[in-house]
């Protein structure tokens, strides 16, 4: 187990907040009840997203409104998208494989994941080679897909239960949070699984991003916590969310300053607050005008230095960051 030091912010809010504020803009997403979510950016006229709850993949234009439905497999279940040249990959939650949307014709491939029980591919992002790297939570595994082959090869996750989950890639490697207990996951350099633990039992990190510094942020959806990881020291730093306890953060992302934004799924409406990591200080609250019912995952798109994210209240939204 990893040396660490805890250090726990408990002064209550600062007098004077970060200096950020947020712009929502909000889409109605028109097919209802769908839970859109996970939009990818892949042009300033090409947003990419799922609908979980009704078997679609799609693109919004923002400039225009319009968006473009491409039917998924009966049972796919996608739960995430990601985008590059090749194609739009989606994550066959519920049907067990990563497929790709030609990006003109629409023609979808399916790769199945090999094994057996559960193979629920839940939350994918890209390596610098192309290759994908996902967290798959019910079958508990850490898996890759090659770009150049399609070979999918899959870890298990020493922890039981442990419910991988959140993952960015940062050097080439994945780093996931484990939901159903108080750790991350990452490989090393043999290609074998670590485990970093986290303070207090409770703690259940759900979603994970990564600074310049290479300093890994998570959010603690139980406690209400954001917390600081820095790899080379070992160093753990944890922060209440403003809404404390009942703030139940859940998406997050890092922006092209070092803020680190996180959505507060458990007051409604839900509210996107942004953290200076300098300052250490939280900016004000934004409300999301639809309620935003849960809020489950953010990118940031450097291009539009926007937030993008989906919302249980069938929108697909934008908040554009501005520093003062």
């Amino acid at each position: 187990m990893l040396a660490m030091t805890l250090a726990l912010m408990l002064s209550g809010a600062p007098a004077e907040p970060a200096n950020a504020t947020l712009e929502i803009t909000e889409w109605q997403v028109p097919w209802e009840n769908s839970r859109p979510r996970d939009p990818y950016v892949a042009g300033d006229d090409e947003v990419w997203f799922v609908g979980q709850r009704s078997d679609y993949a799609a693109v919004l234009n923002p400039k225009t409104g319009e968006m473009k439905r491409v039917d998924l497999p009966d049972g796919a279940g996608p739960h995430n998208i990601i985008v590059d040249d090749r194609g739009a990959w989606y994550a066959g939650n519920k049907g067990a494989h990563i497929g790709k949307i030609d990006r003109e014709t629409f023609e979808i491939t399916q790769y199945p994941l090999p094994g057996k029980g559960r193979r629920d591919v839940h939350t994918m992002e890209f390596d610098m080679n192309g290759d994908i790297w996902f967290s798959a939570q019910g079958a508990n595994q850490i898996g890759h897909m090659d770009a150049k082959t399609n070979n999918i090869t899959l870890w298990d996750v020493p922890t039981k239960n442990a419910r991988p989950y959140g993952l960015v890639v940062f050097q080439g490697k994945p780093w996931a949070t484990l939901f159903g207990t108080n750790k991350l996951v990452t490989l090393d350099d043999d290609n074998d699984v670590k485990e970093i633990q986290l303070p207090r039992d409770n703690n259940r990190p759900r979603r994970l991003g990564v600074d310049a510094q290479g300093h890994f942020w998570y959010v603690d959806y139980a406690g209400g916590y954001l917390g600081r990881w820095n790899p080379a020291t070992d160093e753990i730093k944890e922060w209440p969310m403003p809404a404390g306890t009942q703030s139940m953060p859940y998406a997050m992302a890092v922006d092209h300053r070092g803020y680190v934004w996180a959505a507060e799924t458990g007051v409604q409406p839900n509210r996107i607050v942004g953290f200076d990591s300098v300052s250490e200080t939280f900016t004000e609250p934004f409300e999301v005008q639809s309620g935003g019912g849960t809020i489950r995952h953010m990118v940031f798109d450097p291009e539009s230095r926007a937030l993008w994210f989906g919302t249980d209240t069938n929108t697909i939204g934008r908040a554009t960051i501005r520093h003062y």
